[in-house]
């Protein structure tokens, strides 16, 4: 927890104020059971009469006025410095995600770093708010009651010498068996949101299939197993409560039983027994305050532990060693002897040994079967992943030279799955160019025969689109995101089989205009039809993470036999 308390920021004055307004409050608290205590020997047993009583009554009446005040104070400023500290943690864990290379992305799954960014953030904010307000009213209580207690009879107070180290050791016991629960109870979080997540994100396949109820059972499933975990979990947590209320009751039977021995011996009187009764409670109800606290400590730790493994996650791909100022000259790209393997391991590699030379401007077609690492291979182009072995370089340059923003907006890619947001289409557009106007977003639409259809729906540009895209088909998604990549005017376009749910029409309407307004830019097209690539400079066909062979449509046709007979499979039946 005090790593994250950096995290409170502009918030900590409040954070600093809420323990000085509650040790305002438990001095006064503390003090009160003293004036009663003369109020009932002095004012009702003794000779101060009515005057005294009144006048000990009054001051009583004031200083819990005051101790309340100063109660909701701390309240106050510790809810606004809890929440101020989970607003600055949660932007803290967001921006360091936006921060994440491909590969850091993929050790964590969507749906644990969803449960971190809410769930794990309300039990930490939860313990930060509880942590400022009981960690230091109780400590404070059970000392200033625990003196008060001892200077009204010393003898009295071994009743609660002796419960302490018997409340301690329950406690003690009950805690670190409760941690690891907590972290189970919290994993079945993370795989019931995945769960929700899935089946949200593939409803309409759900549909299709008619397979709610197989849905709906998995979801409960679930269900059940994180029931199960909290059960499992809190059953050992609330054993806390009635402990800590036997005792307290037992304490307090003691004290009387005692005490009033001692009273019927003329060595004690009864509002002294009063206020000591009232210093037990205080005593005892600032254990329980101590044994909350450190519940909810366990159930932070857990939480904090997943919290830092997102915030302490070395991000692999930095501007470290990156010239600044270096810009991209042209989308000239070299493969030299590259070799890749997600894990990070030599032996087990996804591209083997790949050497490859495009001209700034040319056109390449990347063909192969599925797992022969086409994605893998464009994807180290922008550095969403960096090389295991080998060089990429663009322009010239290393990629690792350039500083990420540059290298990745002379880069556009359209990748295979096609991501759109909530928002107009226009807003979308945008994210190619947030400074383009309708002109440039019209010609950039027109590229991607996506202007007519644009214009096909009543509000044309300012069509609001559902999440994802859902009032769209998917090849006007695909048309709409190859508009966005156009309008960054990279030096490099990628097109990640992201014509595959077009028609063969608009895939040669799309290509034609390629041809005519992106002369100077170097277009790498991923397919699956050979027509998408037929008219392409260079033909690159892939196998098992290698280049099986590479040149232009003529020459493939005359040597490859594997191109020739994927060309006449799917020219069959073609007029």
């Amino acid at each position: 927890m005090r790593k994250l308390y950096q995290y409170a920021g502009q918030y900590k004055v409040y954070a600093l104020l809420a323990p000085l307004a509650i040790t305002g409050e438990v001095i006064l608290e503390v003090l009160i059971p003293m004036l009663m205590a003369g109020m009932i020997d002095k004012g009702i047993v003794g000779d101060g009469g009515i005057p005294y009583t009144l006048r000990q009554g009054m001051a009583m009446v004031g200083m819990a006025l005051a101790s309340l005040g100063l109660g909701a104070m701390a309240g106050r400023f510790a809810a606004v410095a809890g929440m101020g500290f989970a607003k600055n943690l949660r932007k803290a864990l967001f921006d360091k995600v936006q921060d994440f290379s491909f590969k850091n992305t993929d050790k964590f799954s969507t749906a644990s770093l969803v449960t971190r960014l809410t769930t794990d953030v309300t039990n930490v904010q939860n313990a930060f708010m509880m942590t400022l307000r009981l960690a230091v009213r109780a400590p404070l209580m059970l000392i200033g009651a625990a003196v008060m207690a001892l200077s009204v009879n010393a003898r009295l107070s071994t009743v609660f010498l002796i419960a302490l180290p018997i409340l301690a050791a329950l406690l003690y016991l009950i805690l670190t068996r409760a941690y690891p629960r907590f972290q189970a109870m919290l994993k079945r979080y993370d795989g019931l949101n995945a769960r929700v997540q899935e089946n949200l994100i593939a409803i309409r396949v759900v549909k299709a299939f008619v397979r709610e109820d197989y849905e709906k059972l998995r979801f409960e499933e679930e269900a059940r197993a994180l029931r199960q975990a909290q059960v499992h979990a809190e059953k050992l947590v609330i054993l806390n409560l009635p402990i800590m209320q036997i005792l307290m009751n037992l304490c307090i039977v003691l004290v009387l039983w005692f005490g009033g021995k001692l009273i019927a011996a003329g060595g004690f009187e009864i509002g002294q027994l009063s206020s000591f009764i009232s210093y037990i409670s205080q005593i005892l109800i600032s254990l329980m305050m101590v044994s909350m606290v450190f519940m909810m400590l366990v159930l932070s730790r857990a939480s904090v532990a997943r919290i830092n493994e997102v915030l302490e996650e070395e991000i692999d791909i930095t501007d470290e060693g990156a010239q600044a100022g270096l810009a991209v000259q042209d989308g000239s790209i070299r493969f030299e002897q590259v070799s890749f393997s997600y894990a990070g391991d030599p032996e087990r590699l996804s591209l083997k040994n790949v050497n490859l030379s495009i001209a700034s401007g040319q056109t390449v077609g990347i063909l192969g079967g599925t797992g022969s690492a086409k994605s893998t291979l464009v994807q180290l182009i922008p550095r969403l992943y960096d090389v295991t072995a080998g060089r990429v370089l663009v322009g010239g340059r290393d990629v690792r030279h350039y500083p990420i923003e540059t290298l990745r907006n002379a880069v556009a890619m359209v990748l295979q799955k096609n991501v759109l947001f909530s928002g107009t289409i226009r807003d979308n557009l945008r994210w190619g160019d947030p400074g383009a106007d309708d002109e440039m977003m019209e010609n950039a639409c027109r590229t991607a025969q996506a202007h007519d259809f644009i214009l096909s729906f009543p509000k044309g540009y300012d069509t609001e689109l559902g999440q994802g895209g859902v009032n769209l088909s998917g090849g006007q998604k695909q048309r709409l995101c190859i508009a966005r990549a156009l309008l960054k005017k990279p030096k490099v376009l990628i097109l990640d089989d992201s014509t595959s749910a077009v028609d063969t029409a608009t895939d040669a309407a799309i290509r034609k205009a390629f041809q005519e307004t992106l002369s100077d830019t170097t277009t790498i097209i991923i397919a699956q039809r050979v027509a998408s690539v037929m008219d392409a400079d260079l033909i690159v066909l892939m196998e098992e993470g290698e280049i099986a062979d590479m040149g232009n449509h003529e020459e493939l046709m005359e040597r490859n036999d594997i191109y020739k007979e994927l060309v006449h499979s799917q020219q069959k039946g073609v007029a």
